[in-house]
């Protein structure tokens, strides 16, 4: 039987980066200041792909009066606060596949407009509690799509998994999306 990749001694080494203060400010910029929910990332690499371990807490949802766990819309929005900046590290830092000629620049120009979820899926195993959890989100795979011609775009395969002090439990994956690239 073969050694996972990460007992391997052939298996690239994995460099982990803590949270960049700046950069994540830079990233919620977008956010109604109720609704920035990531609090800390950092971000793992390996053979061109990408992770990262989040933490989150939402004192009120932006949304809804308090349902006690976390909820659909709530996953969606800190999947994109942890994607986005998974993403933004990856480009200062030269991490991702597909994304190599990307300057920060470029992703502040595309990081609304630009980033699509193609799909969406989560799965509830227990209820979170939104006061204080963890994330993890990975890029899977990243390639380059021409199709019929038309304009390029990347297209990602991501997992992602929330989880409490409690036991708590959500995972899902999503299909990204990044048209109009450099």
């Amino acid at each position: 039987m073969t050694a996972p990749a990460a007992d391997r001694t052939d298996a690239p080494p994995r460099r982990s980066y803590p949270t960049d203060e700046e950069l994540l400010a830079r990233v919620l910029v977008p956010y109604k200041a109720n609704c920035k929910y990531l609090k800390a990332a950092e971000v793992t690499v390996g053979a061109g792909l990408a992770a990262a371990r989040c933490e989150f807490a939402i004192p009120e949802s932006c949304y809804i009066d308090d349902t006690g766990h976390l909820n659909a819309v709530e996953v969606n929005i800190t999947y994109n606060q942890m994607m986005y900046y998974l993403v933004a590290k990856s480009v200062r830092e030269g991490l991702l596949t597909g994304f190599e000629d990307w300057t920060l620049d470029d992703f502040w120009r595309h990081q609304l407009p630009d980033i699509l979820i193609a799909r969406f899926a989560s799965n509830f195993r227990r209820p979170v509690d939104p006061r204080r959890f963890t994330g993890e989100m990975e890029f899977r795979s990243v390639t380059r799509r021409t199709p019929g011609g038309a304009a390029p775009f990347l297209h990602a395969q991501t997992a992602f998994r929330y989880q409490d002090a409690h036991g708590g439990r959500c995972d899902g994956e999503a299909t990204l999306a990044f048209v109009n690239v450099p």
